[in-house]
């Protein structure tokens, strides 16, 4: 990488710009994330994101059913008083 520093010299000193030694670290770049975007559309494609019906209704049942109880008894609404 220090053989490419003289590269980036050969501009004029009152001159600011990236110079060549710029271009090249911006397309090691580009093409890092062009590989990247790649591998990662990749390995999206293996991810199955459907669930199994069985589990979907395990999931879906309320806590009181799945633990065999009837849940929790309800309580009276209102202002009535047993006498």
């Amino acid at each position: 990488m220090t053989h490419l520093v003289p590269l980036a010299k050969e501009v004029d000193d009152d001159k600011v710009t990236p110079g060549v030694l710029g271009f090249i670290v911006f397309a090691v770049m580009a093409l890092a994330v062009w590989g990247l975007m790649k591998s990662m559309n990749r390995h999206m494609g293996k991810v199955d994101f459907k669930e199994p019906e069985q589990d979907r209704a395990e999931r879906d049942e309320p806590v009181g059913a799945a633990a065999g109880g009837e849940g929790p008894s309800p309580k009276k609404q209102g202002g009535d008083t047993e006498k």
